[in-house]
């Protein structure tokens, strides 16, 4: 501790009304380590103190004379209940004062400003939850940039209450993290979603070259496929980080006994279902500005693996962080830009689960639109139907197996209101999770038919 020069410090441990020796044992731990803030020698260490609310007065007591401390809500008051926001919100304004301050500038944009300034993740945040709430859905949503992808949710929990999480991959990026992106995907995994076959090691150069110049574009279309393939890998290592943390309680622990201990299941439970998610919605540079608006929500398909029905939609021109900043101000305006300005969306995916193991008919599901059938869904094809008419429709999804499952339940008949804009619908027989074949060319000829289906494959 006393190496590490942190910018702030977080203590949180125990219940409300729970043990205090634990957290008091570790401020007296701090105060003989004696750390150091990283930035400004004057400065004395923030310490955000986010434990049980009994011991906050002798904690606070004991750092005082070697750190600022600032006692929050307790992160954890009950077991079966988390309390983040307020641990957040002063983590935020420890940033500002602390990190931000010493950046180059930052003094002279304070003065620009009549409003606090945001960092890029909080403001988007702020957009996500918003629209969530105003639309009562369960949203998902990446922000992914040269260095750092950002994954927001909201989810209902099992009371009906939206929960909403945010996690950043500070290690998966398109440009100045590439290289990580590769390290931790591997080649292989890669290379699964070109259309074409290229050496693993061509790949490697490929990648390090972007690294070491993080602001060149795709000049071809292999440039331009190979860079939507690292996206996928980028979003799906990022929606499992996310999923780790974006966790549920499922109710207060038990006493148990030694031969119990080792049975004794999580309270935790996993909030992101993909099943219930209503939108997803892509930002940053490779989402936002792809040249063909499906092929985006062909990467948010493959990379986060969308299951059932999801309404696809991107940032338009990476404009929701400053909207984000907007919404402090005049939030009606902020949301009535959001909706027609920023948010584009793209067409609705339809992507059943089902057994593979079964040995049957081909067809998966009929699609039909206010009671007209507009096609069936393929096991292994990927399709696009237009969506004809104005206004919103009746989407019903009728499973032709009894394994087939597109969120309701298998075999049981799906239905939501969509509109009728954008590039239709989606038809994804691919199963979940995708598996790809193991022969090179297999694979890239399995991949070009999925292009070539949403008119993505040119020449």
């Amino acid at each position: 501790i006393r190496h590490l020069r942190p910018d702030i410090l977080l203590m949180a441990g125990g219940v409300d009304g729970g043990s205090r020796q634990h957290v008091i044992e570790m401020a007296e731990l701090i105060v003989a380590a004696s750390p150091r803030p990283r930035f400004g020698e004057t400065l004395r260490l923030p310490v955000v103190y986010a434990g049980n609310k009994d011991a906050a007065a002798e904690v606070t007591e004991i750092l005082s004379s070697a750190a600022q401390v600032r006692a929050v809500a307790n992160l954890r008051p009950a077991l079966d209940r988390e309390d983040l926001a307020p641990a957040r919100d002063i983590i935020h304004e420890f940033f500002l004062s602390h990190v931000m301050s010493h950046a180059p500038g930052y003094g002279k944009l304070l003065s620009w400003s009549p409003v606090p300034v945001m960092p890029t993740p909080a403001a988007v945040g702020d957009m996500v939850l918003a629209h969530a709430t105003r639309t009562n859905s369960q949203v998902l949503c990446a922000d992914i940039g040269g260095a750092t992808t950002d994954v927001f949710s909201v989810f209902r929990n099992t009371e009906g209450q939206p929960i909403f999480n945010r996690t950043v991959s500070a290690n998966l990026g398109m440009s100045y993290s590439v290289a990580n992106v590769l390290i931790e995907a591997g080649a292989r995994n890669i290379a699964r979603w070109l259309p074409y076959h290229i050496p693993e090691a061509e790949l490697s150069d490929r990648l390090r070259n972007k690294m070491i110049r993080p602001t060149s574009i795709p000049q071809s279309m292999e440039d331009l496929w190979l860079e939507q393939a690292v996206c996928r890998e980028a979003l799906r290592l990022s929606l499992a980080h996310h999923r780790m943390l974006a966790v549920g309680l499922a109710g207060n622990q038990q006493r148990r006994g030694i031969a119990e201990m080792f049975a004794q299941k999580s309270n935790r439970y996993e909030l992101v279902d993909l099943m219930k998610l209503d939108l997803v919605i892509g930002s940053g540079g490779v989402l936002s500005h792809a040249p063909e608006r499906l092929s985006a929500a062909l990467m948010m398909l493959d990379g986060f693996g969308l299951q059932g029905v999801t309404e696809l939609a991107v940032d338009s021109i990476f404009m929701m962080p400053h909207l984000g900043v907007l919404a402090s101000v005049h939030p009606e305006a902020a949301q009535e830009i959001f909706t027609h300005d920023c948010l584009v969306h793209i067409a609705y995916g339809i992507a059943p689960v089902y057994d593979p193991r079964r040995k049957s008919a081909p067809e998966l599901c009929s699609v039909a639109l206010d009671g007209v059938v507009v096609g069936t869904i393929i096991a292994g094809r990927v399709q696009r139907v237009e969506i004809q008419g104005q206004g919103t429709q009746e989407l019903l999804v009728t499973p032709l197996r009894s394994d087939v499952d597109v969120g309701a339940g298998p075999g049981k008949l799906y239905q939501r209101q969509v509109r009728c804009r954008g590039a239709g619908l989606i038809f994804d027989g691919r199963n979940r999770p995708i598996v790809m074949l193991e022969d090179s060319e297999a694979r890239c000829e399995q991949q070009r038919q999925v292009y070539a289906a949403l008119g993505l494959l040119q020449g």
